[in-house]
């Protein structure tokens, strides 16, 4: 019988600087593409839902986006951009924006239509009715899609390790472990991106309870 550990503790603790330099290019990895995501989706989704045509046609671009394979994605790159950040960065985020862009587009729906009246009749401008009623209206949907987008790319980022070693993240101790054989690494880098995804997630709902207090209290008095 196998008494031996799946993970090797005392390798661990011998290690400690590479799991936090693998945790800090994973979290690198995870927010760059998010937050070009958002902005590029905040922009489509803005265009969209004043010229409702391009909802359909937008969706189902980043549809698309969404389903071409990392590992496709990653090859075809490789020889425009190298084994480079920006190869892994460009992939990861197209596929948050099918995610971002209907979360954005459903939190603009979400605003009454009484209230938008309300500010045409108090003379807002189309600039000013989006950044005061809009937006902060359509925030917890906005959340959200963010959530969804974090959780993904926490998972998807660990496929960018074929790039190399100076960009994998935890995916790069995934890809060791199971080339040496050493089930420690392959724990260790699977456990930590799941734990950052659900600490990402815990505080992204602590964020939308924060930010949106009138969201809580409306809930609380049914």
């Amino acid at each position: 019988m196998n008494d031996k550990p799946f993970i090797d503790w005392g390798w661990v603790s011998r290690h400690l600087d590479d799991v936090a330099e693998l945790i800090g290019q994973h979290l690198q990895l995870t927010a760059i593409p998010v937050a070009i995501g958002f902005l590029i989706a905040l922009v489509l989704a803005t265009w969209a839902t004043r010229h409702r045509r391009w909802i359909g046609p937008i969706t189902a671009f980043t549809g698309l986006l969404y389903t071409v394979p990392s590992l496709a994605a990653f090859a075809l790159l490789i020889p425009i951009t190298g084994l480079s950040l920006l190869t892994a960065i460009i992939p990861l985020t197209t596929y948050t924006l099918l995610i971002l862009v209907r979360n954005i587009v459903a939190g603009f729906e979400s605003v009454p239509a009484d209230v938008l009246e309300a500010a045409e009749g108090m003379g807002y401008t189309s600039r000013q009715r989006l950044w005061r009623i809009e937006l902060p209206l359509a925030v917890p949907l906005m959340i959200a899609g963010l959530r969804l987008a974090v959780v993904t790319t926490i998972g998807l980022a660990t496929v960018a390790a074929i790039i190399g070693d100076q960009f994998g993240g935890l995916g790069q101790f995934i890809t060791e472990g199971l080339q040496t054989s050493f089930p420690t690494k392959i724990y260790l880098g699977a456990g930590l991106s799941l734990a950052l995804a659900f600490v990402a997630d815990f505080l992204f709902i602590r964020l939308e309870r924060l930010i949106t207090p009138w969201s809580r209290s409306r809930a609380g008095g049914r």
